[in-house]
């Protein structure tokens, strides 16, 4: 048997404790998994103490990645197993504060053709929402410099988090970035959404102003935004985006907000374009 074969058998023999999660091997079988130097073993283990809600092998989950943060091009390349032991022990609500420290500060440049990529983007998120989770002091000033990341996808995860955060001192952060604006709208949208989940009332005309935005995809941002707010005092922008549009996507767009309300107003808004037939009948029954 191959290299390649027995991992996938050591791999696969990890996801069949999923049918005896209270079998004494199967913690045993864990531990000795987060123990081993192989980051896709370490992070196939972790998976599996999450899922399986395995309180007890969080300090051999925090052992393991302490070791991956040593040479970690190497050890752990793609941050594989220091990214999914962070997921556990969020989703374990572990109290592993240095963890989450080490890792939303973690930078992993790697070899790329053409140059180097920062791997650890993922993690730096993850980390963020385990911060956030256990209401650490200071959380908002690590939650501020990663919303300036280079890397789009730890920019998401920082205003997400700030969101979840319930601190209204993220309020000020979130408005700056979204007058800011980001190169990537989903940036833009988790901002704006993340104000509807803070401070909901408040937060609205600025939010919706962005439907004026001259960058459809902005505007398409700021409509899903408001649509996943399901707040119904949202119904009427949307309605007055949608009948000043031109586009027919970007009416769509609005559409599909309206629709993202699940509210009975908009329902019936969606209804009455179905009566009247035509593009906008389509559009709505897409919706």
């Amino acid at each position: 048997m191959g290299r390649n074969s027995r991992l996938e058998a050591r791999l696969a023999a990890l996801e069949a404790l999923r049918q005896v999660p209270t079998a004494p091997t199967t913690l045993t079988t864990l531990r000795q998994a987060l123990g081993a130097r192989n980051c896709h073993v370490v992070a196939k283990a972790a998976q599996m103490v999450g899922d399986l809600q395995l309180v007890a092998l969080v300090p051999e989950m925090v052992d393991a990645f302490r070791f991956f943060m040593v040479n970690p091009q190497k050890t752990d390349p793609s941050c594989t197993a220091k990214t999914a032991i962070a997921e556990a022990l969020v989703r374990l609500r572990a109290e592993t504060i240095q963890v989450f420290l080490d890792g939303i500060g973690h930078q992993q440049m790697e070899r790329v053709w053409g140059g180097q990529v920062d791997t650890a983007a993922r993690l730096r998120g993850v980390s963020a929402m385990g911060l956030v989770q256990l209401q650490v002091p200071g959380t908002m000033l690590l939650l501020a410099q990663l919303l300036a990341d280079p890397e789009v996808e730890a920019r998401i995860a920082a205003a997400r988090a700030i969101g979840e955060s319930g601190d209204p001192a993220g309020i000020p952060l979130l408005r700056f970035k979204a007058l800011l604006g980001d190169a990537h709208p989903q940036v833009l949208c988790e901002c704006l959404g993340a104000l509807l989940q803070l401070d909901p009332e408040p937060s609205l005309s600025f939010v919706a102003s962005f439907l004026q935005h001259e960058d459809a995809a902005v505007r398409r941002a700021c409509a899903v935004a408001l649509g996943e707010s399901q707040m119904v005092q949202a119904l009427p922008f949307l309605e007055t985006a949608w009948e000043d549009a031109e586009d027919r996507e970007l009416r769509q767009a609005y559409l599909v907000a309206i629709a993202l309300l699940r509210h009975e107003r908009a329902l019936e808004f969606l209804l009455d374009l179905i009566a009247q037939g035509g593009d906008a009948a389509d559009d709505a029954l897409m919706a």
